[in-house]
């Protein structure tokens, strides 16, 4: 393993991009509004633990499972459907009746951990070493840390209009990385499990 500020700085740029926790601001506050309890320290260890083990042995455990990552993904945009049906036309989808409310489901995983995030690692495995990956995940959990810390101040800075405005955006966003999560791996999902269809299309 060999430790290198570039690399770093690359793939810390790429997981900050893909996780987009500044994006997903108006859906925390949203989730808090409807009195689900987030605590910020258990939702990142969670999610650093999440994509740490699939960072490892991703895929070695979904075989186990005889799931591809073609099918986690289209699982985790239907759930990312679902969140962004709820911000959009204001319904309530998810119960926070849990003692964890909505730290671990939804926020751990699949806002923060989400099958973005987990194929996006799996990908970087090719290209860098684990220690360069495992220490810009380490350093986009911080800033996931702080962020989830501080969405009560910025609730104030936005007041009760701007967070409004700001979830009907974020939504209709929402259900366009949902589409485009369901879209870019329904074709290799389909192509694995029916190639005979693709084939018939084909001709």
């Amino acid at each position: 393993m060999e430790f290198n500020i570039l690399d770093i700085l690359s793939v810390f740029m790429v997981l900050f991009a893909v996780i987009d926790i500044f994006g997903s601001i108006p859906l925390i506050i949203d989730m808090k509004a409807k009195g689900n309890k987030i605590e910020a320290g258990k939702a990142t260890i969670v999610s650093f633990v999440i994509l740490t083990l699939f960072l490892f042995v991703g895929e070695a455990l979904l075989r186990v499972f005889g799931v591809d990552i073609s099918s986690f993904a289209i699982a985790g945009s239907f759930i990312i459907f679902f969140l962004a049906l709820e911000m959009v036309l204001g319904i309530e989808l998810f119960k926070g009746d849990t003692p964890e409310g909505a730290t671990i489901v939804p926020l751990a995983f699949p806002i923060i951990a989400g099958a973005g995030s987990i194929t996006t690692l799996l990908s970087l495995r090719a290209e860098y070493s684990y220690l360069n990956i495992m220490i810009a995940l380490f350093l986009n959990m911080v800033v996931v840390f702080i962020v989830l810390r501080t969405t009560k101040y910025i609730e104030k800075v936005l007041g009760t209009s701007g967070i409004t405005i700001l979830r009907k955006i974020f939504g209709i966003i929402l259900l366009s990385i949902a589409i485009k999560l369901f879209m870019s791996n329904i074709a290799s999902s389909i192509a694995t499990h029916f190639p005979e269809l693709l084939e018939k299309l084909g001709k």
